[in-house]
């Protein structure tokens, strides 16, 4: 299916998919570090190399030119969520089509299926204002949230305790990162991220205190029901 949407350089983008019939598209740890080493090999003007993918060093991997700026990420066991900009002409949806043509490709054989893995071409929405691109980074970051409260969204936050720890603990996303943006060793998964050049400047204190204030106004909100 062709693709409408028309990528501009320099703006940002909320991308996300799911797999077909809301299937599980990562079973195991294994699913997830094949993604997260793809986000940072598919972002690359030059072929990505799958035989790389073995090797412990693979974020240490030369890039030549990047295709877009990844900003944020989240993956779920049936969907991801990715928040990048448009670095140079046709970026994201060649960054898209090698990102999700190789793990395609890796979970067919892995798993002895055929056909297609998601639901038809990604989603995409232009994050074209400062606010929607704070509100973005912090739905993309909260999503896990519905992993151990299913209906926090509907009812509030039950245990907020049980939730900030469990988003701490939370590997496969970008919210680690963003927690440790001060630290001198960030986890090697930082490496994906590119947060020097964000349209807004954000410090991991006003990070956690954006996302507490997100739970805070959903929990008082279904409590003024």
């Amino acid at each position: 299916m062709e693709r409408k949407t028309i990528f501009t350089e320099g703006e940002w983008y909320h991308l996300y998919n799911r797999g077909t019939d809301k299937r599980k598209i990562f079973t195991d740890n294994n699913d997830y570090q094949r993604f997260l080493k793809l986000l940072y090999l598919a972002n690359s003007t030059k072929p990505t190399i799958l035989y790389t993918l073995k090797k412990d060093t693979i974020f240490d991997f030369p890039r030549e030119e990047n295709l877009v700026d990844i900003g944020a990420y989240c993956l779920m066991p049936n969907h991801f969520h990715l928040l990048v900009k448009e670095k140079v002409e046709g970026g994201i949806s060649l960054f898209m089509r090698k990102l999700l043509t190789g793990y395609s490709m890796y979970f067919n054989i892995k798993n002895k299926r055929t056909g297609k893995l998601f639901e038809g071409p990604f989603k995409s929405i232009h994050v074209d204002t400062d606010n929607y691109f704070r509100y973005v980074l912090s739905y993309i970051h909260l999503n896990p949230v519905k992993l151990v409260e299913p209906e926090w969204k509907e009812k509030g936050v039950q245990n907020k305790d049980r939730v900030k720890n469990f988003l701490q603990s939370y590997s496969p996303s970008s919210h680690l990162d963003y927690l440790k943006l001060s630290e001198k060793s960030p986890r090697i998964e930082r490496w994906i991220l590119a947060t020097d050049d964000l349209p807004i400047e954000i410090k991991s204190r006003d990070f956690v205190d954006e996302l507490n204030d997100w739970l805070e106004y959903q929990t008082m909100l279904k409590l003024d029901k």
